[in-house]
């Protein structure tokens, strides 16, 4: 069982808005995501600040919860907090999303879940070929056929597969659909396509013969419509008598179709998604090794990765190899899990050290989150050299027409996927090219840390105000504007007092100064928020606008940085209140004491108009 992950899940739960806020709940390897009704009521800075989370990221309408890959067992402690029963039926509030963000959603949606049984089959088949290679097997024995078998069941029913995921995502009868994608792998309709003769349904109607075992597209349309087609038949059907004559209408209608105009279709499709891939393969096999070797991370960001995968997948199926998606994925991999380990060498920080070191080791075995928004993106620089040797390893892959036989995890077991076609060709390049994408990587990786690392350390070990921890710390006005109760606040959150009691102010100046002499605890990298102490121990939040974190840093100008001692009264940060209001923010600004709990008493000085400097809050220790 997963106790040791209660806390952590109750704790999500309730920083996501809690139970009633969740319409929705699942995971992938590494990350928990959730569909919230309304993500203004999630807290996603309390979130990552959470021990066991990595990273919060909000992408195409999921709420995303990076949390490593133990993350089954999180989720099932996650789902005790939960009422995932109201999921089927959607919600109201739900956001909408744009065309693409729809598009990479109904993809991942319908591919993700049969990602583990072609990983699965891709090793039955790496396997297969060690054994072919080592001569201990041969092709006409039993064993090679059983265990040929064994890797290709999944790909010859794959249209049925895809029908039960895709089914699920659109909320149709998963059963149904399977049973319309048995019709077409059904040994009847596989003699009459080899027989060759025209066959035309009740004498009229003409069935295309085409073969449809390893196909993807006709399913994938056949299941999008016959979505619509259950709902049409369901909502017009008596319910009385729906169970016996929603699913006899459904295979009359969709055995029709199917045969008739959206399997041909779907194989009309297929056969031009197989003809660009042979070109691509023959006339420009360096660039989607490239592109993906090098931008992967970014993709990974913003989800596109989703989209793009299945490619690699549509290509096996057409062309029996992949050479889309697999080689420029590993050299990526392996670059990132490199830049995660060089920095797990050279940082003085022992939290970050043990983070790179895990990831490292995660991200070498395919899995590159905890390396990616533990490590690389937070710091930047480790992030850049994984590009860039990513980049070069997946061009030299692609340049070298290297592909993958099957489909399987991107991390070092992977590389056996490369041995096929009689040759260790393959195999051999896709060794080179991760050693370029490692070595490159470790260069440029080491190289700048001597500049990025050696800055940290000088920031960590800048001095620090003595804090008495007792007295009372009198706060000025940090930028002029009107003072009111942060009861009043126009966010929620700060409203609930959920950060800690303050003031809010509408702010008609655009400079933030200090508000009592201290440090700067903290800088978010967006420059939105600033965290001071002062010298008695008064920890405050200065929050610049209402989710302007969305803005990453734009319109906004700092003049410290953390770790700086400040005098009150001292420039901290400038934004541009026209242009962050024009992007469609507020510019209200939060003033939080971050420790309330640890407080004598707070009391406010000021209210209404003031003047940056004037006393505006008292805080005793």
């Amino acid at each position: 069982m997963s106790k040791q992950y209660e806390s952590l899940a109750k704790s999500i739960v309730e920083l996501v808005g809690g139970k009633e806020n969740v319409n929705d709940v699942y995971h992938c390897q590494t990350r928990l995501r959730f569909k919230l009704a309304d993500e203004n009521k999630a807290d996603a800075n309390k979130i990552e600040d959470l021990d066991g989370v990595t990273k919060v990221i909000i992408n195409a309408g999921v709420f995303q919860v990076v949390v490593g890959t133990h993350v089954a067992d999180v989720f099932e402690e996650i789902e005790k907090f939960v009422d995932l029963k109201k999921s089927s039926s959607g919600s109201e509030t739900e956001e909408k999303k744009n065309f693409i963000e729809t598009l990479i959603d109904f993809v991942a949606g319908t591919f993700q879940p049969i990602i583990s049984a072609l990983s699965g089959a891709g090793m039955v088949k790496a396997v297969l070929a060690l054994l072919m290679v080592f001569n201990v097997i041969t092709a006409d024995s039993q064993t090679y056929y059983l265990l040929n078998l064994f890797a290709d069941g999944v790909f010859f029913f794959l249209p049925m597969l895809l029908a039960v995921t895709e089914a699920q995502k659109l909320k149709c009868n998963p059963i149904m659909a399977a049973g319309v994608a048995a019709m077409l792998m059904h040994p009847n309709w596989t003699a009459l396509v080899q027989a060759g003769d025209p066959v035309h349904f009740f004498g009229v109607i003409p069935f295309t013969l085409a073969t449809y075992t390893s196909s993807v597209i006709p399913i994938i349309l056949i299941v999008f419509v016959q979505s619509y087609i259950e709902k049409l038949l369901n909502k017009y059907i008596p319910k009385s008598v729906n169970l016996v004559f929603v699913p006899m209408f459904t295979f009359l209608i969709m055995g029709t179709l199917a045969f008739s105009v959206l399997g041909p279709i779907g194989a009309i499709l297929g056969n031009y998604l197989a003809d660009f891939f042979t070109f691509l393969s023959t006339n420009a096999s360096w660039v989607p090794a490239l592109l993906i070797g090098g931008f992967l991370p970014i993709m990974v960001m913003f989800g596109i990765h989703n989209g793009v995968a299945p490619l690699g997948v549509m290509q096996m199926s057409n062309l029996g190899y992949d050479s889309i998606f697999g080689p420029g994925c590993v050299c990526s991999n392996m670059a990132q899990a490199t830049a995660s380990f060089v920095v797990a060498l050279r940082t003085k920080d022992k939290k970050v050290k043990q983070t790179a070191a895990s990831g490292a080791i995660t991200a070498y075995m395919g899995i590159t989150e905890p390396a990616l928004y533990g490590v690389n993106l937070p710091k930047k620089y480790p992030l850049i050299s994984s590009m860039i040797g990513g980049g070069l390893g997946g061009l030299y892959a692609g340049i070298t027409h290297t592909h993958r036989f099957a489909t399987g995890s991107s991390g070092l077991p992977a590389v056996l996927l490369y041995i096929g076609d009689n040759t260790m060709s393959f195999f051999i390049n896709i060794i080179i090219a991760i050693v370029i994408s490692i070595v490159a990587t470790a260069i440029l990786t080491y190289f700048l840390s001597l500049k990025f690392e050696k800055t940290e350390e000088e920031n960590e070990a800048a001095p620090t105000v003595q804090v008495k921890q007792g007295g009372t710390t009198i706060c000025k006005v940090p930028v002029k504007g009107n003072i009111k109760p942060i009861e009043q606040a126009d966010d929620a959150a700060f409203a609930a007092k959920a950060m800690g009691d303050g003031l809010a102010i509408d702010p008609e100046e655009t400079t933030v100064t200090a508000p009592f002499d201290g440090t700067i605890a903290a800088l978010f990298p967006t420059k939105h928020a600033i965290g001071l102490v002062s010298e008695q121990g008064a920890e405050v939040l200065i929050h610049i606008g209402i989710d302007t974190v969305d803005l990453n840093g734009e319109h906004f100008t700092a003049f410290v940085k953390q770790g700086d001692q400040v005098k009150a009264g001292q420039k901290l940060v400038e934004f541009d209140q026209k242009k962050i209001k024009e992007a469609g923010y507020s510019t209200q600004t939060m003033f939080v004491v971050s420790n309330t709990p640890d407080c004598k008493e707070i009391k406010t000085l000021k209210t209404g108009a003031g003047a940056a400097g004037e006393d505006m809050l008292e805080i005793v220790m």
